[in-house]
């Protein structure tokens, strides 16, 4: 089956994940995966430099929190 016909029948693949804001990477991961098994996932800092190539295997999670006190040493 096509895409254009998967998506005129209502099972476009999904394409994100708002539903994951909030989570923790784990959560996050478990959630995109349930849905697209073949993610490729990459967890990267918020701001990250990214190539512009699409590849359809993979999802980016952008994560900023600072889980622990950072401490010298």
């Amino acid at each position: 089956m096509s895409s254009s016909a998967e998506a005129e029948r209502g099972g476009a693949k999904k394409q994100s994940w708002p539903e994951v804001v909030g989570l923790s990477v784990e959560e996050a991961k478990k959630v995109i995966l349930k849905d697209k098994p073949d993610a490729d996932i990459f967890v990267l800092p918020v701001g990250s430099p990214v190539t512009r190539d699409f590849r359809p295997n993979r999802v980016r999670l952008f994560v900023d929190t600072v889980a622990e006190t950072p401490r010298v040493g």
